[in-house]
């Protein structure tokens, strides 16, 4: 296991180097997209005959398991490094339409993704049921907030509209989880699909996950107004998100929502009356830091991991039939209130378009399809989803910046 991590770190360091000195594209993004050139190359030199290179990687790639690794690992870190920098108040502003997406949204977008999807791959020759649409429908829906928080910082998109598709992706992954978790069960068999049963599931994991978070992030709240010493007050928080998520992981509640409700309250309560200067100095730059190359190393799997993906030409045919369905159902889904509540709401002119673009899909969306039973339908969606993805991150990751400022004329506020 060490060698495999001293492998992909160094692999890492190189890749962000090389994008540094030559590329110049966002660091996760470049990164991605030369590790993506490397995985084509070794397709290609393996097409020539010359497949030794592509087996040894391939055998390197498939001793991780990319859904262990972020799921029950770097999620939990990077859900709380993005919840730390979040102003509650102002979150707290945008409630209702943060609300709105991140449950009854993602509902919504799952029945009619999965819908759309069991349409496509049966035009395609697909024969995969309808009920694991729906479940592809549930991992594709949620905005990623990896994906959200590495890119659309740099957009230079308004405050408002950053911290309603940043809280919105903080939060949706949990209702997203509950949902796959559900539909997968009754697709496979194993559970009934009851309205009783989904609501007994979603307080459990959500309701859990929240009251976790308040509980340990005041627990983290009190410890650190009770001394001034940043190096125990940084390894108190660390051993909030490890400690916590691995907690809610043996609860069987939702480990992302505690930790961006811990996150919430260490990085607002905490942060006003618990912390000194130099605590939130030393504090920031940790989790800044851990941020930065978690992100950076997630990509670069992101971005590997298509060696162990089959991959045909129709795939990439229902690929592109479904990203246009998901833009579609995300634009109907954020205009509709708006257009019916825009004054309530508090929306600004532009903000449907710009919502809509900033959703991107990223990792969690691949963890969730290679969670998946075994079988032909797990490669069909997962190689779909995989193809979401990268349109995402890299056509709308690259792009929303440009979008923010033709849309409100570049004006943060």
């Amino acid at each position: 296991m060490l060698e495999l991590i001293a492998i992909i770190v160094s692999l890492t360091a190189i890749l962000a180097w090389f994008n540094h000195q030559f590329i110049h594209l966002p660091t996760t993004i470049g990164v991605m997209a030369i590790a993506l050139a490397l995985s084509w190359g070794m397709h290609g030199l393996a097409w020539l005959g010359l497949s030794a290179i592509e087996n040894q990687a391939e055998s390197l790639i498939s001793r991780i398991d990319f859904n262990e690794l972020l799921m029950d690992g770097m999620l939990s870190l990077l859900l709380f490094a993005g919840a730390l920098h979040i102003d509650l108040d102002r979150l707290r502003h945008y409630r209702w339409s943060i609300g709105f997406l991140a449950t009854l949204g993602v509902v919504i977008s799952t029945l009619i993704i999965g819908s759309a999807a069991y349409a496509l791959l049966g035009a395609f020759g697909f024969a995969v049921p309808w009920m694991y649409c729906l479940v592809f429908g549930a991992l594709i829906s949620p905005t990623d907030p990896i994906a959200v928080l590495g890119i659309l910082r740099k957009a230079n998109a308004p405050v408002d509209l950053e911290l309603r598709i940043v809280g919105e992706s903080l939060f949706n992954d949990g209702v997203a989880v509950v949902v796959f978790t559900l539909l997968l069960g009754a697709a496979s068999g194993d559970e009934a699909l009851t309205f009783m049963h989904a609501g007994k599931l979603f307080l459990q994991e959500a309701g859990g996950g929240i009251l976790l978070g308040l509980a340990i992030g005041t627990l983290a709240y009190w410890l650190m107004r009770s001394i001034d010493e940043y190096r125990i007050e940084v390894l108190i928080s660390l051993a909030v998100v490890l400690g916590g998520y691995s907690l809610a992981l043996h609860l069987h509640i939702s480990g992302p929502i505690a930790m961006v409700v811990a996150g919430l309250l260490v990085g607002n309560k905490a942060r006003q009356s618990a912390m000194s200067d130099t605590t939130r100095e030393h504090l920031d730059a940790f989790w800044e830091l851990i941020d930065e190359i978690l992100n950076t190393l997630l990509f670069v799997l992101i971005g590997l991991e298509v060696l162990l993906i089959p991959f045909e030409l129709a795939h990439l045919w229902v690929g592109a039939g479904l990203v246009m369905t998901i833009l579609v159902v995300r634009f109907t889904i954020i205009g509709g209130p708006v257009m019916l509540l825009r004054d309530q709401l508090g929306f600004r002119r532009g903000a449907v378009r710009i919502l809509t673009w900033g959703g991107l899909r990223g990792g969690i969306s691949v963890a969730l399809a290679l969670a998946l039973p075994d079988g032909e339908t797990r490669d069909v969606l997962l190689t779909v989803t995989y193809l979401i993805v990268l349109f995402s991150i890299f056509v709308q990751g690259l792009t929303i910046g440009r979008v923010v400022t033709r849309v409100l004329g570049g004006q943060k506020e």
